[in-house]
C-alpha cells in the first residue's frame, strides 16, 4: 500500500503539490517511488526557470528506468532541494518530505485540475 497524504494534490503522472500559500513544493509520489525502484538521479531545474502546468520540468532515473518529471502547476522555480543532489535516495526514503522544487504558483486555479488524495488512491487502484 502507497502512502497517499490528504491535502495535497496529485497528477495522473504521479507528481504531488503541497501548497503552502502562493507557493507549490513538488515531488514524485511515493507510489512513484515504489515503482522505480532505488532513485540514483534526480534532474532539476534551475532557480528563476519557469515552469507549466503538464510539461516536463526535470527527470527521476533509478537502477530500473528513468522517468520524465511534469509540473503539476505553473510558475516560477524559486528553490530547487539540493540535499537531492547529493544523496537522491532520500526520495525512496521520505517521497513527500523530499520535495524536489518550490515554485511561485501563476495560476491557484489550475489546482483545479489535479486529484486529491481520494481520488489518487482510486487512480492507483490502492
Amino acid at each position: 500500500m502507497s502512502k497517499i497524504i490528504d491535502g495535497l494534490y496529485y497528477t495522473e503522472s504521479h507528481e504531488y503539490v503541497k501548497v503552502d500559500g502562493d507557493y507549490g513544493y513538488v515531488g514524485i509520489t511515493d507510489y512513484a517511488q515504489k515503482e522505480l525502484g532505488n532513485v540514483v538521479y534526480v534532474d532539476m531545474p534551475d532557480v528563476d526557470d519557469e515552469v507549466a502546468a503538464g510539461e516536463e520540468f526535470g527527470a527521476v532515473e533509478s537502477v530500473k528506468a528513468a522517468s520524465d518529471l511534469n509540473s503539476p502547476v505553473s510558475g516560477t522555480v524559486v528553490e530547487v532541494n539540493e540535499a537531492l543532489e547529493d544523496d537522491p535516495g532520500l526520495v525512496n526514503k521520505d517521497a513527500y518530505g523530499s520535495w524536489i522544487m518550490k515554485v511561485q504558483m501563476s495560476d491557484k486555479s489550475e489546482l483545479d485540475n489535479l486529484m486529491d488524495a481520494a481520488a489518487y488512491k482510486a487512480f492507483i487502484g490502492e
